[in-house]
């Protein structure tokens, strides 16, 4: 197979610096734009100005090895990589040479005239860029090292329809022991089943899977979980996997209004508040991103708490509505049994006996939720809730972010649960508008 060239562009640096190491023994041109825009992003405090620092590094690493401008291996059975500038003459002219979107596809149009017979790829997270480089006759290609689905409807649900005859329902009914047989049903640990009788459709009995070992288990009806109750079997099923202690991390997606914060911090409340020494949880912690994550709270007086006030606002309204009044709450807070954590400061700690609430996580990079989830202690359950359709961070989306990352990569395993919210219970006007606006 001929050996390509690939184009890398800023935004994908920023998105994973290791991305250079990506394309087997393909070469990668890195346009020295790109190197400026690094460096104007290095001083970041975030995973941005992470990758931003971390490409530096590599760059310099491979330096030692020989001159960047003439091309230096990657390694054994790898390409090469070099920095090049571009020929202006070489840009459309309606392409303003000052944009550096428009330097980048400059040096991949130079590098095109300068290897003809080379297949050279830009590669760009920027959708705008893909559509440039279309209109200039360049090949271009999305980032999708981190993508786990190809498309966000294939994404686990956490549910599974599955036809039965209907004797096996009402045996089900009659608390005799059913299982499901491999062979005839691929279904994951903690999964929820509806069977569905072959002869009447209607006919229906909700269960949830552990493993082909053990029975199905039937769902376990709260009717009151620190005053919620599920409106529907959807929060029904989330709520048996926010509630057993022995799944250490819950996802749950959902649009507006679905319910995933409400019940998240409901569980969360009754495991932790209800002042019963054997409840499994010491304290609450809740926090959301910071958009984008780990970007600095700010040099103003104050405590966290204060700071972070803006972005937890919609957690304190589920909160104090849980809670009755903002006195309790308050009260609680100061003992330090709810705790507002900034996720700026996550790195480094281990936080153990917790019940941690990380809301808004589609607007997570992959390696945020790894930084997250690798600080969870003995004892800490961990719930990531969002709407994989409202994305603020411009570095991931739908099907690349760290929720939808999490969820696919956690789904095999036993400690692990994933329920996606279908129907808005926050009220009649907000279903409606999350439905048609």
């Amino acid at each position: 197979m001929a050996k390509k060239t690939y184009v890398l562009d800023t935004s994908v640096y920023l998105t994973d610096a290791s991305a250079i190491n990506s394309y087997g023994n393909n070469d990668v041109l890195i346009p020295l734009k790109v190197l400026e825009e690094i460096d104007n992003n290095k001083k970041r405090q975030d995973s941005v100005g992470a990758n931003a620092r971390n490409l530096i590094r590599i760059l310099d690493s491979l330096r030692q090895n020989g001159d960047l401008r003439k091309g230096v291996r990657l390694g054994k059975g790898k390409g090469i990589v070099f920095v090049r500038n571009y020929n202006p003459a070489l840009l459309p002219n309606d392409l303003d040479p000052k944009t550096p979107d428009n330097q980048i596809i400059g040096t991949a149009l130079t590098e095109i005239d300068a290897s003809p017979k080379r297949k050279v790829i830009l590669i760009s997270r920027d959708i705008n860029m893909r559509i440039k480089c279309d209109a200039v006759g360049i090949s271009s290609e999305d980032y999708n090292r981190d993508q786990v689905v190809s498309d966000r409807r294939l994404l686990y649900t956490g549910v599974k329809h599955h036809l039965v005859d209907e004797q096996i329902i009402d045996r089900f009914y009659s608390k005799e022991e059913i299982f499901l047989e491999e062979d005839e049903v691929k279904i994951l640990p903690n999964q929820f089943v509806m069977l569905v009788s072959n002869s009447n459709e209607k006919k229906t009995a909700l269960a949830k899977f552990d493993n082909y070992h053990l029975p199905l288990k039937k769902i376990i009806e709260y009717k009151d979980v620190w005053g919620v109750r599920p409106r529907n079997k959807e929060q029904d099923f989330a709520m048996n996997l926010l509630m057993d202690p022995s799944i250490e991390v819950v996802s749950l997606v959902g649009k507006a209004g679905s319910g995933k914060t409400l019940c998240a911090i409901a569980a969360g409340l009754e495991q932790t508040i209800e002042g019963d020494s054997e409840a499994p949880y010491r304290r609450l912690i809740i926090s959301r991103p910071v958009q984008p994550l780990g970007r600095d709270i700010g040099f103003l007086p104050g405590t966290i708490e204060e700071k972070m006030a803006p972005w937890i606002s919609p957690i304190r309204d589920n909160l104090e509505f849980l809670m009755g009044d903002k006195r309790t709450l308050d009260m609680y807070v100061d003992q330090g049994i709810i705790e507002v954590e900034a996720l700026t400061y996550i790195r480094g700690r281990s936080i153990s006996k917790a019940y941690i609430i990380i809301d808004e996580a589609q607007n997570l990079t992959s390696h945020e939720i790894k930084t997250i989830l690798t600080r969870v202690g003995e004892g800490t359950k961990l719930i990531l809730t969002g709407d994989i359709e409202q994305i603020d961070n411009v570095y991931v989306d739908e099907t690349s972010n760290g929720l939808s990352y999490a969820i696919e990569k956690f789904k095999k395993y036993e400690l692990s649960g994933h329920m996606t919210l279908l129907k808005g219970e926050r009220s009649r006007v907000a279903t409606l508008a999350a439905k048609i606006l």
